[in-house]
C-alpha cells in the first residue's frame, strides 16, 4: 500500500465546487488501486484574508511543505478588488510559486474529438491539436524589481521590471526540451527578440542549449505572430516554452482551442517531471485549473470540473508516480464527453446533456476503471 499527503486548497469563487469533484476522483482511486490519499485542507486567497487577515497563512505554507502535492482551486473576486489594498487574494498563488520554487508551469491543450464543435474555431482547424505549453512561472514582470507606483508633480507613475537571469531561462528551456524529447520532438521557443533585451538573451540561451538536444527541432516564434498561429494553424505546434507574462496570455488564448477555460488543467513544478515511472524521482507540484474563481457563477453548479479533474490526473502522473491511474482518469473524461455529457460552457445548442458541476463529476468518477 502506498500513501500520499495531498494539500487541498479550495480558495474562492468556484474553487470549492470544482475541488470537491477532484477529491471524489481521488476517493474513487483509493477504492480501485489501494493507494491512500491523506487529504488536508488549508485556507488560501480571499477566504484566508477574511478569516485570518492574510492570503497565504503560515499554517498553509507549513501544510504544503510537508505534502507530496497540492490541489489548488482558485483565488480572487470582486469582494477583494481594491487596487490600494496591501494584500490581494492573488498574492497567495504568487507566494506559493515563489516559496516552493515552482518555476515551470505545464498547460496541456488537447482537443477532444467530441468537442470539435464546441470551439468558436472551425473543426478543420482543430483536428489533431495536442499542445503542451510550458510557462516560466517565478520570474519576469510579475516578480522582478523595481515594481512600484508613485506620484510626481507631473502625475501618477508605475513601473514593472522585466528581468531574467541566465539560470532562470536555462532551467525552464531545459524542461521544454526534455518534454519535447518525450513527445513529437518539436520545441517552439516564444519571445519578443525584435524588441526586448530579455528576449534576445532568451533566444541566445535557447540556441546554445539546443546543441545538447540534437534530436529536438527548435524553432523561434515572436509572441505576436505565435498568438496568430495558435488560432490559425494550431496543429503545427508540439511543445511551446515562454516567459511568464507571454505564457499567462497565450495559454488563456489556447483555451479557445479546447472549447473553454474549464477544459484546461495545469501543473506547476519545482523541477523536471519524472518519466512516467513510479520508480522515478517525484516532482513537487501544485495542480490547478487555469480558469480562475469565476465569481459570477459561484455556487450555481455551472462550473466545469473537467480542468480540475484533469489536473488531478497530472498530479497522479508527475508528483505521485501513478501513470496508470492518470490514464484511467483521462480515459474516463474522454468517454463521458464522447457520450454527450456537457457542462454549460461546452454545450452545443440542442445537442448533448447539460449537467451541473456535481453531475459531471459524478459521471466521470463512475466511468473510471482500472
Amino acid at each position: 500500500m502506498v500513501e500520499f499527503r495531498i494539500a487541498v486548497l479550495p480558495g474562492d469563487g468556484v474553487g470549492p465546487e470544482v475541488i470537491a469533484e477532484g477529491v471524489k476522483v481521488l476517493q474513487r482511486l483509493e477504492a480501485l488501486t489501494g493507494a491512500v490519499f491523506h487529504l488536508e485542507h488549508g485556507l488560501v486567497g480571499g477566504a484566508a484574508m477574511d478569516e485570518v487577515g492574510t492570503p497565504l497563512p503560515r499554517e498553509t505554507l507549513e501544510l504544503v511543505r510537508r505534502s507530496d502535492a497540492i490541489l489548488f482551486g482558485a483565488v480572487g473576486g470582486p469582494k477583494w478588488d481594491n487596487p490600494l489594498a496591501s494584500h490581494r487574494p492573488e498574492d497567495a498563488i504568487l507566494g506559493l510559486r515563489k516559496a516552493l520554487g515552482l518555476f515551470a508551469n505545464l498547460r496541456p491543450v488537447k482537443v477532444f474529438p467530441s468537442l470539435l464543435n464546441s470551439s468558436s474555431l472551425k473543426p478543420a482547424v482543430l483536428q489533431g491539436v495536442d499542445i503542451l505549453m510550458v510557462r516560466e512561472l517565478t520570474g519576469g514582470l510579475y516578480f522582478a524589481r523595481p515594481k512600484k507606483r508613485w506620484r510626481t508633480a507631473r502625475g501618477r507613475r508605475g513601473v514593472d521590471t522585466l528581468r531574467y537571469t541566465e539560470r532562470e531561462i536555462e532551467r525552464v528551456l531545459r524542461v521544454g526540451f526534455e518534454l519535447a524529447r518525450r513527445r513529437r520532438k518539436r520545441l517552439t521557443s516564444v519571445d519578443k527578440a525584435n524588441v526586448l533585451e530579455s528576449s534576445r538573451l532568451w533566444r541566445e540561451i535557447a540556441v546554445e542549449l539546443s546543441a545538447q538536444y540534437p534530436d529536438v527541432a527548435l524553432e523561434h516564434a515572436l509572441v505576436d505572430s505565435c498568438a496568430m498561429a495558435l488560432v490559425r494553424t494550431p496543429s503545427r505546434f508540439d511543445v511551446l516554452v515562454m516567459e511568464n507574462m507571454f505564457g499567462d496570455i497565450l495559454t488563456d488564448e489556447a483555451a479557445v482551442l479546447a472549447g473553454s477555460l474549464g477544459m484546461l488543467p495545469s501543473a506547476s513544478l519545482a523541477g523536471l517531471p519524472p518519466l512516467e515511472d513510479a520508480r522515478g524521482r517525484r516532482a513537487l507540484g501544485l495542480y490547478e485549473p487555469i480558469h480562475g474563481s469565476a465569481p459570477d457563477i459561484a455556487g450555481q453548479g455551472k462550473a466545469n470540473p473537467i480542468a480540475t479533474i484533469l489536473s488531478v490526473a497530472m498530479m497522479l502522473r508527475y508528483s505521485l508516480g501513478l501513470p496508470q491511474a492518470a490514464l484511467a482518469v483521462e480515459d474516463a473524461v474522454e468517454r463521458v464527453l464522447a457520450g454527450g455529457c456537457r457542462t454549460r460552457d461546452i454545450a452545443e445548442e440542442g445537442a448533448g446533456e447539460v449537467l451541473t458541476t456535481a453531475e459531471m463529476g459524478h459521471r466521470i468518477v463512475e466511468a473510471i476503471a482500472i
